[in-house]
């Protein structure tokens, strides 16, 4: 898992819970990294696991919650970087049905080892999107909230059904529909 996320996670856990917060995260878990990031660095994505993980323990918030904030702040403080992504598509259904064979394929131009998740996007009508993720990673909360900030930045209310294709969370069919 990139770098960027790591960083991306560590800013918003200070910004709503203190630099204390971070430094006892880091000092809880096992980490290979010994907690050291860069934005352009490849980590393993089990520390973002148990990060999450352990902020839920400390939190008492779930961790699909804290993911879902972790995506829209993500959103809204690192992939505004790339507007022209959002520019180039005229609604929040464009875009999602864009990542796969236009955003995923920029994305690897600038990060090449960068593990992405599948995004397969059907079409149902004007009004409904259907959005299959996978991933091994099984991180469909953070998906979930890049879908939402994604919403957000078009001005547009979507609503959002899950829908588990594999029990174990590596597929999911997100059902959206435009108000």
């Amino acid at each position: 898992m990139k770098g960027v996320v790591f960083t991306g996670f560590f800013e918003l856990v200070e910004e709503k819970f203190g630099y204390e917060m971070v430094d006892r995260l880091i000092e809880s878990c096992n980490l290979e990294s010994d907690g050291i990031y860069t934005s352009i660095g490849t980590y393993n994505h089990s520390e973002i696991v148990q990060l999450v993980t352990k902020l839920s323990e400390f939190t008492e918030i779930p961790v699909p919650d804290l993911l879902q904030v972790f995506a829209k702040f993500f959103g809204n403080n690192h992939l505004r970087k790339y507007e022209t992504f959002y520019k180039s598509a005229k609604d929040t259904f464009a875009f999602l049905e864009s990542i796969h064979d236009h955003i995923h394929v920029e994305v690897k131009k600038i990060y090449p080892d960068a593990e992405l998740p599948h995004f397969e996007a059907h079409r149902i009508s004007d009004k409904k999107l259907d959005l299959i993720y996978t991933s091994s990673r099984k991180m469909s909360s953070f998906a979930e909230g890049l879908i939402e900030d994604t919403a957000a930045y078009y001005q547009e209310t979507i609503d959002i059904k899950k829908e588990f294709l594999e029990a174990d969370g590596s597929k999911v069919k997100f059902i959206l529909t435009q108000q």
